[in-house]
């Protein structure tokens, strides 16, 4: 590997962790990251730091937390945005060539946009451009919405949010805004000479409304899907308050044949983002840069799709906070790393591997000694923070310690979980005096944590 090594971060949104590796309707879902996977490390309990587009996505990109960079709901104005330097303006400022293509959703101050001179700038608005000058409709259907009660300070607002429906895109696939993505993402590498690039792709499917077009809105059978247990199941034990969630209101008097078509529609949206992470591989092989790039995949959070009887993402389970995490690093060996680690980790992990002296602190963990030599992982607790969509609303704390879960809900019961033997997190273990002592543990490491990032909630 090159002293400066070339980076392709590539974020996929609402992506779930399982996903990686999954078999349905007789079809591999993800056939290009399976095998990027067979030469990657690949981390299969690496948890994100919000289930929530904007904080998680700010929150990977600096390295810090949301509760510490202020962004800890989806401000899309960056209100609360601090002064907080991501990774594209350390690359940009190491005079590597930087890229952006795809969703905009890191809040900043001053914008990313102001602190980087990209080389190619590539958001949505372009996009949007592209499709109204080819006669696509941007704009969303009433039919793809639903109308919840959301808590918000100190009110209950109605807020419209995507539904399950699953419907056909009415164009040609090459009018699809990943595609678009996809298309301006291997423009960027084919125009790469030898100056080190680092291009950050951020894809927006599988993201509702679950518009899919085709071939891919007809590759997973709905009849033919093996879907989680638990999808329409509440947990045993489940805190009072969950149901007047967000994710469990968008989930009521769906029938288990609906959800089984949301499952196809998202697996659908899922295998098109595999698609074009594919196409992006094929051109950096195409390009004679592959043996000098670093590639990345994640999704800033996953999906409920039913599971816990909840839609979406915004609670503490694993199908909403655990992501998919493959790192492929030139000269490094394939393997699979189980060990908990966290998106905070992956900004001091790439820094480490370009080479940047870094004089700054980061609340996560260089991976590079685990990816390049095989080090083993030091065990340590990961924390996510949920307090609302665009308003502060309801509060969710979690921490992640070995095979435990714990959720703190202030106004509610806690949760807790036995990851191992309760991967679905179906038993409450916090009402059982045999974990009395664990269940006290487990509140301390999240109080301890949440007072580092400096949480104003009460504990």
């Amino acid at each position: 590997m090159s002293k400066n090594p070339n980076l392709i971060f590539i974020m996929t949104d609402h992506q779930r962790a399982d996903s990686i590796g999954m078999i349905q309707d007789g079809k591999e879902v993800t056939p290009n990251l399976n095998r990027m996977a067979k030469e990657a490390t690949h981390f299969t309990s690496a948890y994100n730091a919000c289930p929530l587009c904007v904080p998680a996505r700010t929150a990977l990109a600096t390295g810090k937390a949301p509760i510490s960079n202020g962004v800890v709901l989806n401000d899309f104005h960056g209100k609360k945005a601090g002064d907080y330097k991501p990774i594209h303006q350390y690359l940009h400022e190491a005079e590597y060539k930087v890229g952006h293509v795809g969703v905009h959703h890191i809040r900043i101050k001053p914008t990313l946009q102001e602190r980087v001179n990209f080389d190619l700038w590539i958001s949505e608005e372009e996009y949007n451009e592209f499709a109204n000058n080819n006669g696509v409709n941007t704009k969303r259907c009433h039919l793809d919405g639903i109308v919840v009660k959301e808590k918000q300070e100190n009110e209950v607002v109605e807020q419209y949010y995507s539904n399950t429906r699953a419907s056909v895109f009415k164009h040609d696939k090459k009018y699809f805004k990943d595609i678009f993505f996809r298309d301006k993402a291997i423009e960027f590498i084919s125009k790469q000479n030898d100056e080190p690039f680092a291009l950050f792709v951020y894809f927006w499917a599988p993201h509702p409304p679950l518009i899919v077009p085709e071939p891919y809105a007809s590759k997973f059978n709905a009849d033919n899907l093996n879907v989680p247990s638990n999808v329409g199941i509440t947990t045993n034990g489940e805190p009072s308050s969950r149901r007047r969630g967000v994710a469990a209101q968008m989930a009521e008097g769906i029938s288990m044949d609906e959800w089984k078509k949301t499952w196809a529609a998202h697996l659908g949206l899922v295998n098109l983002a595999d698609d074009c992470v594919g196409k992006i591989f094929n051109a950096l092989k195409e390009s004679g840069k592959e043996g000098d790039t670093i590639i990345v995949f994640t999704s800033d959070h996953g999906e409920h799709l039913g599971q816990h009887s909840m839609y979406q993402k915004m609670e503490m389970y694993d199908q909403a906070i655990r992501v998919p995490l493959l790192i492929k690093a030139p000269g490094a060996n394939q393997q699979v790393i189980d060990t908990p680690v966290s998106h905070l980790d992956v900004v001091p992990t790439l820094l480490d591997f370009v080479g940047i002296n870094i004089q700054d602190k980061f609340q996560g963990d260089s991976l590079k000694e685990c990816i390049i030599d095989g080090k083993k992982l030091k065990e340590k607790d990961v924390f996510c923070q949920y307090s609302g969509n665009s308003r502060s609303g309801d509060i969710r704390r979690a921490v992640i310690s070995g095979k435990y879960k714990y959720i703190y809900d202030g106004e509610d019961v806690p949760e807790l979980f036995d990851l191992e033997e309760d991967p679905l997190e179906m038993t409450n273990l916090a009402f059982k005096p045999l974990y009395d002592e664990i269940l006290s543990e487990m509140h301390k490491k999240c109080k301890k944590i949440a007072k580092e990032q400096g949480d104003w909630m009460r504990y």
